[in-house]
């Protein structure tokens, strides 16, 4: 295919060791031995560190090669050992850090699938998406996106890709310790949106079909439907379900026998089958056997590797290509090393780098962003970015209730909540009063649901959860 248009790539411009989403090692039974895989992955690294530039950046305004993170996580590479000549003042993960704690970044009309794309890169490059920075919280700048009209929906609802990467995103990137940072409920409603856009053939396209039979009767696009099956799979529906077997049978049915490709909407490219293979492998979908197997003999992860330029490592877009594309060599490389389209940071080799860096408090006085859902147990999902300025290090439940009621985004996350000051119980919000067993609880970063009291501690970067139940 031509290279994708901006709207397009900005939810890929806009894979994480949680079960099936990202997978490091194919079986022995593959056609691509081991040591060919290997190969690959060695080669492709040392092609993508080559992209980097000389002040250590991978990213700038527009379209850029930060997707690199992504890929080099998926090979075991840490961004943080990713250095020009050698200069660990300039690392990668540094140089991208401070990149996304700019407040210019990403522009002065920022889209939804800007925050998605440095989600899944920051968190694969090894730093926390909702700590970025005393003033920057990933997590919460995608609530602020959600729409009040459309529950499920992120960002403009005809530009579906925004709500697939929503879920590739916020499913994708846990919490340090590995938890599910956002709440089933949420995930569920991504679900049922991701669903609802599935066009009749099993798979998806950029652009939403949901209740229009005729997007519905379209034919799909190769790259979506790898990227609306991860962010299934990444949001908890297992490869058995009948809308992923469906996907998987409409990829099957693209594949060209004697090369392993998939005939993509645009013809044969390197990555239309990145995308399809990083979505089968977050599905933990082996693209090297079964239906993926030809009756040649080839499989998706051959055609990739037949694509790449050895030893230069790079991969070429079209198979008649002469020069390696950065955008191919990356979903090639992530694709091959088995990722999905985010992947749990490797531990550096870096004497004294750790595996994880995040901003651990607040800045007294300086405005920070939390990432607030409001669940009123009757399927009324309230998402929203709450904006505030701590006064200390940490701050409390009743003080980003009170800030979501005049700086929520979007508004009416939180319209009430009583009582309205001190540190007790919160016995009601929204106009929902506690029920006898029925009451508000909270839960920040996945952690367990209980009573919610104005005086809970809540500190940078926290995801927090509020459901009203038993």
């Amino acid at each position: 295919m031509p290279r994708p248009s901006s709207s397009r790539r900005l939810a890929f411009t806009a894979s994480a060791a949680i079960g099936a989403f990202c997978l490091t090692v194919l079986p022995s039974a593959a056609t691509s031995t081991p040591a060919q895989i290997a190969t690959s992955k060695t080669n492709g690294v040392a092609y993508l560190k080559s992209l980097q530039g000389a002040d250590g950046s991978y990213a700038g305004s527009g379209l850029s090669n930060e997707w690199a993170f992504s890929a080099l996580a998926a090979a075991g590479t840490a961004a943080v050992d990713v250095t020009p000549g050698g200069d660990t003042t300039k690392n990668a993960r540094t140089v991208y850090r401070s990149l996304l704690s700019t407040a210019s970044w990403p522009s002065a009309s920022p889209v939804v699938t800007d925050y998605e794309r440095a989600t899944l890169n920051a968190y694969a490059a090894g730093i926390d998406p909702a700590r970025v920075s005393a003033s920057r919280n990933l997590i919460a700048d995608i609530y602020g996106y959600w729409q009040n009209a459309e529950p499920g929906y992120f960002g403009p609802s005809a530009n579906f890709n925004g709500t697939v990467f929503a879920a590739l995103a916020l499913g994708g990137a846990r919490t340090q310790a590995g938890a599910q940072r956002i709440p089933q409920s949420l995930r569920d409603s991504l679900i049922t949106r991701i669903r609802a856009n599935q066009h009749n053939d099993g798979g998806w396209n950029f652009s939403k079909a949901e209740g229009n039979p005729d997007q519905l009767g379209a034919v799909s696009d190769i790259d979506m439907t790898g990227a609306a099956m991860a962010a299934l799979c990444v949001s908890g529906v297992p490869n058995t379900d009948t809308d992923i077997a469906q996907a998987k049978a409409f990829l099957k049915s693209k594949l060209i026998a004697n090369s392993g490709a998939f005939n993509a909407m645009f013809g044969v490219n390197t990555d239309s089958n990145g995308w399809a293979v990083s979505g089968l492998n977050a599905c933990g979908i082996n693209p090297q056997t079964g239906d993926f197997l030809t009756s040649a003999g080839k499989t998706p992860v051959d055609f990739l590797i037949a694509q790449q330029f050895n030893p230069g490592g790079g991969f070429k877009y079209l198979p008649s290509d002469t020069v390696p594309s950065a955008y191919a060599s990356i979903d090639g490389l992530r694709a091959v090393a088995g990722g999905g389209f985010t992947a749990t940071p490797p531990t550096p080799v870096t004497s004294g780098a750790p595996q994880w860096v995040a901003q651990s408090t607040f800045t007294a006085g300086t405005a920070a962003k939390l990432a607030l859902t409001v669940d009123d147990g009757a399927g009324n999902m309230k998402v929203c970015s709450v904006s505030l300025t701590p006064t200390a290090t940490t701050t409390t439940l009743g003080a980003v209730l009170d800030a979501a009621v005049g700086a929520g985004t979007p508004a009416g996350c939180v319209t009430a909540v009583t009582p309205s000051s001190g540190t007790g119980t919160v016995t009601a919000l929204n106009g929902k009063a506690n029920n006898g067993a029925n009451t508000w609880q909270v839960s920040t970063d996945g952690s367990a649901f209980a009573a919610a009291t104005r005086g809970k501690v809540i500190n940078a970067g926290d995801t927090i959860a509020l459901r009203w139940g038993a």
